[in-house]
């Protein structure tokens, strides 16, 4: 783009916003950032930009930064916006390609934080493979009231305690004005930090990438690091898909099983691995889950927050633990040496909040693949977050057709002890969007159902979510998925340990409802309209076809 006699119409433009001579001469960076004032995670990445130009320009580069939309999961939730949330992962891909193929450069660093921003910049890396590293910012800091830490999930159970008389409008506002207290991706292991700790185990962050607080120094003593980074990645050529491959998959899947990751880690790692060329599906992910004991218990699944594990030694001092069964491949390169030489130094495990791999907390893995009539293609849940006596009910189907009729019952008392309740027609193509569902699980927690109701989806739930909630099932009801001929009064199994979901009516009764069955469809408009007739489904990572 700048060198030559032809290229003197460009250079005059790179003058104009007062480069010198020499500057053009040196590489130039992209510094793709998705700071928002209207998103909590993102509110502060102007800071962590500066410091990652600083770096820049310590090494011999010349920035140039610009900007990606973003969606807040949290205040999307439960209404029309969270429709828009997960659509938003390929527009900020595609924008990005968009932007660094218009304006060549020589290399990236991307600065993302919350739930779609990070896989949408890691799709757009694969797809443009140019020398690159990702640098979050980093997680907030947890909540405390009256002695107790809590983060954003127990909000939204505080609503549904509060609509079961459990709380006051006092306590509730109480517990409102203290849950979010720093700028950061909200504090547990939900999907935000989920994401950016599994960017840091597959090799494209560098260690303390998915820890490190929002507020800290070290947060951005890490974005000048990676801002000099890049430019002895751009000198050695090491490129997105020299890193991100078969082995350095399994790192981050192995990571995400012993972590106990959001659930949604499982629709991003499968659209990255095909954004990559990369063999991963579903059957891999199930295997892996069985094979890999997770040895971490973060919020929402209980109180140690991500700002514990990052004291405890990181991503770095899990991975190490790992390597004690042999499957961590400590050979893979990452944007800083080999996972050997990166895990070698870190601290053993303390027993609480990284346990050994001698005494996990489960033998398996914190994500389950379920199987079985009800999804031939499969289902997610996060059962590190599950209750013991949850891993498997069977109960009558309470049917609905969207969240807002499954809250509505939810909080009207009519959702009893023992029942499984179905959501449908909110896959990604026939919500469209397949919408995070934080409100009904939630509510279910606040009025004391969780021990005692499974939830089932073609949607998905936050990372936030706890309990017996199965999503991602697939095909979903829009796609004529077995989902869509529950009926009302059915019963339904939901075996966990059994890895099974199961409508216990006869093959021949499933096949006369399939062939009458019509999906319901939906007048839609805009992006949504384009996004339902190109998104594949859940199970293979709600892509579009290439």
């Amino acid at each position: 783009m700048k060198t030559g006699a032809t290229r003197a119409p460009q250079r005059s433009l790179l003058k104009a916003m007062g480069l010198t001579n020499e500057e053009i001469k040196r590489p130039f960076i992209a510094v793709v950032n998705s700071k928002s004032d209207y998103i909590p995670g993102h509110k502060h990445l102007n800071d962590i930009s500066a410091k990652v130009m600083e770096g820049i320009r310590n090494a011999g580069g010349v920035p140039f930064e610009f900007n990606t939309i973003g969606v807040c999961d949290g205040l999307a939730m439960n209404h029309k916006g969270m429709k828009y949330s997960l659509c938003s992962r390929e527009l900020i891909a595609d924008s990005i390609e968009v932007m660094l193929t218009a304006h060549p450069l020589d290399a990236v660093v991307f600065i993302p934080n919350c739930d779609k921003i990070v896989p949408g910049m890691l799709l757009a890396a694969c797809r443009l493979n140019l020398p690159a590293i990702f640098v979050s910012g980093g997680p907030m800091l947890p909540g405390e009231y009256n002695g107790e830490k809590y983060g954003l999930s127990e909000m939204f159970e505080y609503v549904g305690a509060h609509a079961a008389g459990k709380i006051t409008d006092e306590e509730l506002e109480a517990y409102e004005d203290h849950a979010c207290p720093t700028c950061g991706s909200c504090s547990g292991m939900y999907t935000a930090n989920s994401m950016n700790c599994l960017t840091e185990a597959i090799g494209m962050g560098l260690p303390g990438n998915g820890t490190r607080p929002a507020i800290s120094g070290a947060r951005r003593a890490l974005a000048e690091e990676a801002g000099e980074r890049i430019m002895e990645l751009l000198k050695q050529d090491i490129r997105p898909r020299d890193i991100i491959n078969e082995k350095s998959f399994e790192n981050a899947l192995r990571c995400e099983m012993a972590l106990g990751c959001s659930s949604n880690t499982v629709l991003h790692l499968l659209a990255i691995a095909y954004e990559a060329d990369v063999h991963v599906d579903i059957d891999v992910i199930d295997k892996i889950s069985k094979t890999t004991p997770q040895i971490c218990k973060l919020n929402p699944a209980g109180k140690i927050f991500i700002t514990d594990l990052n004291e405890k030694g990181g991503i770095p001092a899990v991975m190490k633990e790992l390597s004690k069964k042999g499957i961590i491949n400590e050979d893979c390169i990452t944007v800083k040496g080999t996972v050997g030489e990166r895990i070698k130094n870190a601290p053993a495990p303390d027993g609480e909040i990284i346990h050994t791999v001698e005494n996990p907390l489960r033998q398996d893995g914190g994500i389950a693949i379920l199987f079985g009539n009800l999804a031939p293609d499969g289902a997610v849940v996060k059962q590190g977050a599950v209750a013991p006596n949850m891993m498997k009910n069977t109960g009558p189907a309470r049917v609905f057709d969207s969240e807002e009729d499954a809250c509505d019952a939810i909080y009207g008392g009519k959702i009893n002890p023992g029942d499984v309740v179905v959501i449908r027609y909110e896959g990604p193509k026939g919500g469209p969007g397949m919408r995070e569902m934080l409100a009904p699980t939630s509510a279910l927690v606040g009025m004391g159902l969780d021990s005692s109701v499974s939830l089932i989806t073609d949607g998905r739930f936050s990372g936030a979510t706890k309990g017996a909630a199965v999503g991602h099932v697939s095909p979903e009801a829009a796609s004529h998925g077995p989902i869509g001929i529950i009926e009302e009064g059915d019963t339904v199994t939901v075996d966990i340990t059994g890895r099974a979901l199961t409508l216990h009516i006869s093959d021949e009764e499933m096949a006369k409802r399939l062939e009458s069955f019509t999906p319901k469809t939906k007048e839609l408009s805009g992006y949504l309209k384009r996004y339902a007739k190109l998104v594949t489904s859940g199970s293979t990572g709600a892509v579009f076809e290439k």
